[in-house]
């Protein structure tokens, strides 16, 4: 069993950052790939990004390429996303995930294993 949980979350302008956060308990967190999901208010849960569960690949839809890095502290069991350039349209509820052994790609909502409570970004124009 892993429980996830989020913080980082909050109200930023158009063009700003936040730092999102994803503490894992359990000592099996590196076994498990991690990733991000976002879901916007009447929309469906969409894939933003994940990590492979050995650190070495990564995998970002196309809207969030070159803006935000996801990234593993396995001594922490935490992952991190890190939003740059922060868009209207990247407002949404951030949903931390956990794929065990699984490779960069995207990911469906029903491949996750694991899911965090989910953490709102807002961000204003």
């Amino acid at each position: 069993q892993v429980q996830l949980v989020e913080s980082g979350g909050g109200l930023v302008q158009a063009g700003g950052s936040l730092r999102l956060s994803c503490a894992a308990s359990g000592r099996t967190f590196s076994t498990y790939g991690m990733g991000w999901f976002r879901q916007a208010p009447g929309k469906e849960r969409e894939f933003v990004t994940a990590l492979s569960w050995t650190g070495g690949s990564t995998y970002y839809t196309d809207s969030v390429k070159g803006r935000f890095t996801i990234s593993r502290d396995n001594a922490k069991n935490t992952a991190y996303l890190q939003m740059n350039s922060l868009k209207p349209e990247d407002t949404a509820v951030y949903y931390c995930a956990a794929n065990r052994y699984a490779t960069s790609y995207s990911w469906s909502p029903g491949q996750v294993d694991y899911w965090g409570q989910g953490t709102q970004v807002t961000v204003s124009s």
